[in-house]
């Protein structure tokens, strides 16, 4: 029998257990030539905190959802079936149903050497509308003032500060502004 991937579905937020304890339940029950590989598509982001400071986090794309690479019969489907955390395969009525290549492939963000493109990283804040912020940096330092919007794509924070005796929307960076305590 071939190997296929398969997607099953885990509580969220149990993808590594998941995959530790099912790593461990294939090796107690001897079924390395059966279930050969197990991944969580994951993506690296780029998170900016409101003190300004950015930090890499490797976050799960699919939460919930693991692959497993594995020959499917009723041994191997009840190992992973019921290993903790698993709630089921993904599939139709119950039988799991294997992914194509080209799903694996988008799944897991990889493409041919021929289409091959830099996938930009994604931005994360705990910047929020509301919050009170002053300028650290450039000619509006020391200026206080409101958060209006949050563009997390851009890195760009609008802020409503009073210049002037006036309220004046003004566009920042995210590294420009630090939360008034």
């Amino acid at each position: 029998m071939a190997k296929h991937w398969y997607v099953i579905h885990t509580y969220s937020g149990y993808e590594n257990k998941v995959k530790s304890d099912l790593e461990h339940r294939i090796e107690t029950y001897g079924l390395e030539d059966q279930i050969v590989d197990i991944k969580i598509p994951t993506e690296e982001v780029v998170q900016v905190k409101s003190d300004g400071k950015r930090k890499n986090v490797e976050t799960n794309v699919f939460p919930g959802y693991v692959l497993v690479r594995m020959e499917v019969d009723d041994n191997s489907w009840a190992v992973v079936r019921n290993t903790n955390g698993v709630t089921g395969f993904v599939g139709i009525d119950g039988k799991p149903a294997p992914l194509r290549r080209s799903e694996f492939n988008k799944m897991m963000r990889k493409s041919n050497a021929s289409q091959e493109k830099v996938t930009p990283q994604s931005i994360t804040t705990d910047f929020e509308v509301g919050m009170a912020v002053r300028v650290i940096q450039g000619p509006l330092e020391k200026f206080e003032g409101k958060i209006t919007e949050v563009m997390v794509e851009a890195g760009k924070l609008k802020v409503s500060l009073t210049i002037f005796g006036r309220e004046t929307p003004v566009e920042l960076t995210m590294n420009q502004v630090e939360v008034i305590a």
